[in-house]
């Protein structure tokens, strides 16, 4: 990891950003004229490719500028053209954690220091089923609980899922509804009631659907439920809102403030769950953050991918009062721990924050070209007669 000392040269320049494209997604290293550089990663996870093309087109725009000015570095890429894709905002992101680590760097503060101080000393975490240990794939309901209870037994106090069977998409409304709610009980019955499950939908389903499927599984208080539907239209999502007494979840698929402002909006929407490594970084977040947090609205983000993004995803949670609980899928023990210096801690189930200059964490450059970009699946599950089931 690079040596850290207070820097205090007023003439710092962005002089070069420097990109990799692992598994999933992207990662980013921006330095600086005097050496010092900072980490990043974006979460356009089906098209990371477009990402690092994108990421060199704004380095042309940001080289020369002032590290320190990083609203405005955010400001001149994502306004230019006035485009508003996420494949840009992804990019940004990951610019955006690399210049919160430089600057962090330069004040020899880590990042949570300088985004206001803790607001507690450690994140509940969050695993995901399925990618929790070696579970395989879930064929019923007792697999699904076989897992839950190993992620309990590690010491965790929650647990996300997404309660569907491996070929729902042939399966007939009812049977639907019927499968996906008897998984749901079954694991609320293996792990008792003093855990917490997170339902997440995947957008598979559609208004009608998603509505009676959250009335089946009421009774066994999911945590919340977590984008049952496209989040293509707002309107739509507020009558799912209107009639369902599960706490909504939305946004991992949003990517900008505007757009959470609107869902804050909405009747029933207890949860955001902005993706750091999509919605544009600290800088972004932290105001999506706010605007939540003037609805009562609590914060739990999207995150399945890079240990840098965890990483960030940490010190926003340790600075930010009204964020709740950081998903993830285990870094310890798989390949995201060759790639980078060290992955965040984690003990008796919560994510303890780094003391280090910046984010406290580095890239291992070696390691990356191991683990290279694996273009994603996009493609939905198929009904009977080979059409999509539209999501």
């Amino acid at each position: 990891m690079q040596r850290v000392e207070i820097r205090s040269s007023v003439n710092m320049k962005i002089e070069k950003i420097d990109t990799w494209l692992v598994s999933k997604w992207l990662t980013v290293r921006v330095t600086c004229d005097d050496g010092t550089y900072g980490v990043g990663e974006g979460n356009f996870w089906s098209y990371a490719d477009a990402t690092a093309v994108i990421a060199h087109r704004i380095e042309d725009d940001i080289r020369g500028l002032d590290p320190r000015d990083i609203d405005r570095i955010w400001n001149v890429a994502y306004r230019k053209y006035s485009f508003r894709s996420p494949a840009i905002t992804a990019v940004l992101s990951a610019i955006d954690i690399a210049l919160w680590d430089i600057k962090g760097k330069r004040l020899a503060a880590p990042v949570w220091d300088l985004l206001g101080g803790k607001v507690r000393e450690k994140v509940r975490a969050m695993p995901l089923l399925g990618a929790y240990g070696n579970t395989g794939t879930f064929t019923t309901p007792e697999s699904f609980a076989e897992a839950a209870l190993l992620i309990k037994n590690d010491g965790y106090t929650a647990l996300k899922m997404t309660p569907f069977p491996s070929n729902w998409g042939e399966l007939s409304y009812g049977d639907l509804i019927r499968q996906n709610t008897s998984i749901v009980e079954a694991v609320r019955n293996q792990i008792g009631w003093d855990f917490d499950i997170g339902i997440e939908i995947h957008r598979n389903l559609f208004p009608g659907s998603s509505v009676a499927f959250a009335q089946q599984i009421e009774k066994y208080v999911p945590y919340f439920y977590e984008d049952p539907i496209a989040p293509d239209s707002v309107m739509s999502a507020s009558t799912v809102g209107q009639k369902v007494n599960i706490p909504l979840a939305l946004g991992e698929r949003n990517n900008t403030l505007w757009e959470f402002r609107e869902y804050c909006t909405l009747p029933g929407v207890d949860f955001i769950k902005p993706d750091i490594g999509l919605a544009g970084g600290f800088s972004h977040v932290k105001k999506i953050a706010a605007v939540a947090e003037s609805f009562h609205i609590k914060v739990a983000p999207h995150h399945f991918l890079g240990p840098i993004a965890n990483m960030a995803n940490t010190h926003m949670a340790i600075a930010t009062p009204n964020w709740d609980v950081n998903e993830f899928s285990p870094e310890i023990g798989s390949f995201k721990e060759n790639i980078v210096t060290n992955v965040v801690s984690v003990e008796d189930g919560y994510f303890i924050p780094p003391e280090e200059p910046g984010l406290g964490i580095d890239i291992v450059e070696a390691e990356m070209a191991n683990y290279p970009y694996e273009a994603g699946n996009g493609e939905t599950a198929r009904r009977p007669d080979g059409g999509l089931v539209l999501g």
